[in-house]
């Protein structure tokens, strides 16, 4: 999977991954205020359908929408591209930045840490 989400297509994305299934309708009850428009939110799950994001069934006169690329593996793909382009492909690089960035102290890197190896 290499296509990126636009930053529409991925606010829609992270509602459908949040419920796993939704029409239109309740896409666009779930995103903040100020609502887009019913055409604008069908008209971006199309183009995710087209990109390969999204599946549908049928269920009345509508369609229930669902995610067909997972959360976790989007989200990897796009930290790799972001390491990738910004850090050299340095992980050790990208953590250091975001450590520095966000004044992170000792006891919140062992906490990091210790998650990591916990997940080991």
């Amino acid at each position: 999977m290499s296509k990126q989400l636009t930053k529409a297509e991925e606010q829609i994305m992270q509602v459908l991954w949040d419920l796993q299934e939704a029409s239109v309708k309740e896409v666009i009850d779930k995103l903040p205020e100020p609502k887009p428009a019913y055409n604008t939110v069908s008209t971006i799950v199309r183009i995710l359908e087209n990109k390969e994001f999204v599946g549908h069934k049928p269920v009345g006169r509508g369609f229930i929408y669902y995610p067909i690329i997972e959360k976790e593996s989007y989200s990897n793909q796009s930290l790799h591209k972001l390491m990738n382009g910004y850090f050299d492909g340095s992980f050790k690089s990208m953590v250091s930045f975001f450590v520095k960035e966000n004044k992170m102290d000792v006891s919140e890197l062992e906490s990091i840490l210790n998650e990591v190896n916990k997940g080991k």
